[in-house]
């Protein structure tokens, strides 16, 4: 099992909070100076290591045994031991592995492998699977939409600046600068749709200045720029006002309930949509060439839950999925965002909202002149040619995303008891700790712990993506079931409850050095040539029972967001994202209508445990020093 979701690359102490703060790297890494700050470090960054085999054998062993039982692990063993034997077939690829990574022109061994198939060779729709979202604090200075949905494209077009002038500074992790590479598929970029992969297909921002931006299932398109000047905020204003205006009431065929479908149903509906008129390729590709979308949609959420399905899943109509960014302004000013994920990870993407929601909010972007040009190009409707063939299949389209949409239930438990200041108080890792909060509410929704995906970046070297932390330990289920042994003492449950802390935490510090065991083990099994036997590693069911994920989970804060998260990975999982914010944890539950209510309760339920159980034992190590 391939775990797409998501990809924000979490963080605790060993994977540190990505700053973007100018800093010098710890490790004096050359800079090259023909390119922008940006880039400065890129060509230095390390490769992807493939680890030694029998480390990650061993890594693989020691996170399979609290899953399955003793039987189960002597036979688990036994593969294990037939796969690593001296002259086998796990040395032979392993060889493979390594000329491949070795292979000047390879500059990650995975990227190829990992982009296909955990996203451009997967053909289930993006919407829910794949696609992810964020969802804003409120402005209080601009409730009317077009106002909040003009400050937004400022703000954005502010960042793309900075990344196509190669301006932004590099992010780092405990002071060591990440591959900034994924940046380039950000602005003017579009996943399209093709068999047997998909492709990512970025365009010149030189040639193409417009966004587009969507109306009542209409779309238009905005100039960003009159006679070499960018729009000012009150301009884009403007255009905005008069697309609603334009838009009116009625609605278009939903060409964007398309781009939420299976991906070879899009890609032969395309083929036909284009064969209906020629000219709708052009106009597709007026789409697929801005800088980004922006959705007007016409619902008023208010709730949490509320504003967080709408940026997930909204109506399915009003959107254009296969587009890197979309901001989503709602008709009573709430706002959002909803990103696609196949080129991009979530700390690129998250850096970018938190960059809008910050300049406006602390009014650090130049907004411009308030005077509106009056020869200013009006936005025009893209005039798509719909025949009846075409409107069969955006109907059967929308009927399907709406089945999919039903099959799910999102919960969302804003804890405000206490946040990340309270975690460091108690000497823990906010992200390692959070993480055991999820197992003992699941422990006490099931009774049992079972494969816990976290996102793990490996951002430290060229073109890296993720690595798995797996989150169950032996520390961590010994650990869940103290907790709800009324027989164990306090004292035995805070010191359990550190172990599975720690040991979450050096899981976190080797996955983030490429050394977790799941993308190895894939890069091995990829290495198989046609024809050869699978090697019982892969076929014992312990390995489908420890990458079957029941819990996909990840973390990604900013004190601008009310809300973030997707779906699960597996039908009988959970998507658990999570923000971990100064003073509250919020938590966004996914899954195809589980037990969302009581994992609901059962969360808010563990931290209250967790918070009395270790302020008791630090209460207790005081009390014990103070006496000596």
């Amino acid at each position: 099992m391939v775990a797409r979701k998501f990809s924000a690359a979490s963080s605790s102490k060993a994977a540190a909070a990505v700053s973007p703060a100018p800093k010098k790297p710890t490790i004096p890494y050359p800079v090259d100076t023909s390119v922008g700050p940006m880039y400065r470090y890129q060509k230095a960054l390390p490769r992807l290591p493939v680890p030694a085999l029998a480390n990650t054998l061993d890594v693989y062993l020691k996170s399979v045994q609290p899953l399955v039982t003793e039987e189960q692990y002597a036979k688990t063993r036994q593969a294990v031991e037939q796969f690593k034997k001296p002259g086998g077939v796990g040395e032979e690829l392993q060889k493979r592995l390594l000329a491949k990574a070795n292979d000047p022109k390879v500059v990650n061994w995975l990227e190829d492998w990992w982009n296909d198939l955990a996203y451009f060779g997967y053909r289930d729709p993006v919407v829910v699977y794949v696609s992810y979202f964020f969802a804003y604090k409120d402005d209080k200075l601009r409730k009317d939409p077009a106002s909040r949905a003009a400050s937004i494209i400022t703000a954005a077009l502010e960042f793309r600046k900075l990344v196509l002038n190669e301006q932004l500074e590099p992010e780092y992790a405990k002071g060591l600068p990440l591959c900034m590479d994924s940046y380039k598929n950000m602005f003017h970029a579009c996943r399209y749709p093709t068999k047997p992969s998909d492709c990512e297909k970025v365009y010149d921002p030189n040639t193409y200045n417009h966004i587009t931006v969507i109306r009542n299932n209409k779309f238009y398109i905005v100039e960003l720029a009159k006679d070499g000047k960018q729009l000012s905020t009150a301009e884009l204003e403007s255009q905005i006002r008069k697309i609603y205006d334009l838009a009116g009431y009625t609605k278009d065929p939903a060409l964007g309930a398309l781009t939420s479908e299976n991906r070879d149903i899009w890609t032969e509906a395309r083929k036909k949509f284009i064969a209906a008129d020629p000219k709708n390729e052009e106009l597709l590709r007026k789409i697929e060439t801005s800088a980004f979308a922006v959705c007007l949609d016409d619902t008023s959420p208010i709730t949490r839950e509320e504003i967080s399905h709408a940026c997930w899943v909204g109506d399915g109509r009003n959107r254009f999925n296969d587009k890197s960014l979309q901001f989503i302004i709602f008709e009573n000013g709430k706002a959002g965002f909803m990103g696609e994920h196949s080129s991009m990870d979530g700390t690129p993407t998250s850096r970018l909202n938190d960059f809008v929601c910050d300049v406006i909010a602390k009014n650090k972007v130049d907004h411009g002149s308030a005077d509106v040009r009056p020869n200013l190009s009006a936005p025009y409707k893209l005039e798509f040619t719909f025949n009846k063939e075409i409107v069969d299949i955006i109907r059967n389209a929308e009927k399907n995303f709406d089945d999919l949409v039903a099959k799910h239930d999102l919960r969302v438990q804003a804890y405000q008891g206490y946040g990340k200041n309270l975690i460091k108080k108690l000497g823990f890792s906010p992200d390692a700790y959070v993480q055991m909060i999820i197992q003992l509410a699941y422990y006490k929704t099931y009774g049992l712990s079972r494969a816990t995906y976290e996102s793990a970046q490996t951002r430290k070297f060229q073109h890296g993506r993720t690595e798995v932390c797996r989150t169950v330990s032996n520390d961590s289920v010994k650990w869940v079931k103290a907790m709800e042994d009324p027989h164990v003492s306090i004292e035995e449950k805070a010191n359990l409850g550190r172990k599975a802390i720690e040991a979450h935490v050096k899981y976190m510090s080797e996955a983030v050095e490429g050394r977790g065991c799941d993308r190895h083990l894939l890069g091995l099994r990829l290495s198989l040539k046609p024809g050869e036997s699978m090697p019982s590693i892969f076929t014992d069911p312990a390995y489908a029972t420890s990458t079957h994920w029941n819990l996909s989970t990840s973390q990604l804060s900013s004190e601008y967001f009310v809300g973030y998260g997707w779906g699960e990975v597996v039908p009988d999982g959970y998507g658990i994202a999570y923000m971990i914010n100064n003073n509250f944890l919020n938590f966004n539950i996914v899954s195809m209508h589980l037990q969302n209510d009581k994992m609901w309760h059962y969360l808010r339920e563990a931290a209250d445990e967790m918070r009395e159980v270790f302020e008791y034992a630090q209460a207790k190590r005081n009390e014990m020093s103070s006496k000596l």
